[in-house]
């Protein structure tokens, strides 16, 4: 996995290990990861921009913001991931494949923390357990 570093990799890696809150946007293909400190981005699009990346590609990303106790994982599956048609499996997978590839590009750099699904993310988990056999 290719790592991109903003606004430097020496900048970045200064707040490693601190309770600093960093965003990372890991690519769905597992080819590329960007991370940068959050005060200085704000926001997952912004941060593509700010690499040179259309922020129309943010679906092509899985986004978190992390320290180095945990990763928040904004949850949000694109309707077209991997060109699944069923909402149920497309979440399914989507889940699946986050949680493996955020762990990877988070243990590359050193951090092995809880990954954690906020609150206001939790329905696409309701729309998962429908018409799951009680």
């Amino acid at each position: 996995m290719e790592f991109v570093y903003y606004p430097s990799q020496e900048e970045v890696k200064r707040y490693f290990g601190t309770d600093e809150i960093l965003m990372m946007l890991v690519s769905h293909d597992e080819e590329k990861a960007i991370v940068a400190p959050s005060a200085e981005t704000v926001e997952h699009h912004t941060l593509l921009a700010q690499v040179g990346i259309r922020e129309t590609e943010i679906d092509r990303y899985f986004r978190i913001v992390f320290d180095n106790t945990a990763a928040d994982w904004t949850f949000v599956c694109p309707a077209d991931y991997r060109g699944i048609k069923d909402k149920q499996k497309r979440i399914a997978e989507f889940y699946k494949d986050g949680f493996r590839c955020i762990s990877q590009a988070l243990a590359e750099i050193g951090y092995f923390i809880e990954l954690r699904i906020p609150k206001r993310y939790r329905r696409h988990f309701d729309i998962m357990s429908d018409g799951l056999p009680e």
